[in-house]
């Protein structure tokens, strides 16, 4: 049955954003996927736009009609000692990872607010609650978020406004590119994109006046490998 309310997804051109958006699509919903460039072609709505450009990404919500769906899955990240992460990478992790989905969720909320209705879904990870000897940098972005996304939803639960923080553990995308490590050879040591996306309509679907706050997803094994 085709949904009648739209629902944006940032980081929607490739990996986790891509099955989310791939996943609402299927729920019936009409949805827009925010990214920077696309490389192929994809079944919904494409929204080119850089979400740290905050005078496109608000043209670009303008044009999307009765919005319920928030999903912030756009992210960064850079690996490494805390010494050796640049300036301009930090910047870029705060401003993708954490700034840029407070001012989403900030431009949509008053609507969701008045509409009594909506769902915000941002995508952290398991490092937002654990250290992280490689990734400190990234890791408190992952913690920002997951701080905010638990007080945006004591203040946002009494207009009917659910709030889930989704913390995946390594997923097996384009994500670690640049990292020197990727996952395990092992179907049982890394998530698909796919597993991330099957959580967010779980929670989409739970049963009126009820919310998954926060969700943790893992594979059986922990373990990844040094690339060559």
């Amino acid at each position: 049955m085709k949904n009648t309310s739209s629902a944006i997804v940032t980081g929607a051109s490739s990996g986790i954003g891509k099955a989310i958006a791939e996943a609402l699509l299927k729920e019936g919903y009409e949805v827009y996927g925010i990214a920077r460039h696309f490389d192929c072609e994809v079944p919904f709505n494409k929204i080119c736009a850089d979400i740290n450009d905050t005078d496109a990404i608000v043209k670009a919500l303008s044009s999307v009609p009765d919005l319920k769906i928030l999903v912030n899955c756009a992210g960064t990240a850079s690996y490494g000692l805390a010494e050796d992460i640049s300036p301009e990478k930090i910047k870029e992790m705060v401003r993708t990872n954490l700034e840029a989905p407070m001012i989403l969720t900030g431009l949509v909320l008053k609507s969701m607010k008045q509409a009594k209705k909506g769902h915000i879904i941002n995508i952290s990870s398991v490092v937002s609650e654990k250290a992280s000897t490689y990734a400190a940098c990234y890791a408190a972005t992952k913690a920002g978020m997951s701080s905010f996304s638990a007080s945006l939803y004591e203040e946002a639960r009494k207009h009917n406004i659910r709030v889930t923080d989704i913390c995946p553990d390594m997923t097996k995308s384009n994500f670690y590119n640049e990292a020197n490590f990727e996952e395990d050879d092992d179907p049982q040591a890394y998530l698909l994109p796919e597993d991330v996306s099957s959580c967010v309509v779980d929670a989409l679907n739970m049963r009126d006046g009820t919310c998954i706050t926060k969700l943790f997803i893992k594979p059986r094994f922990h373990r990844v490998k040094r690339k060559c």
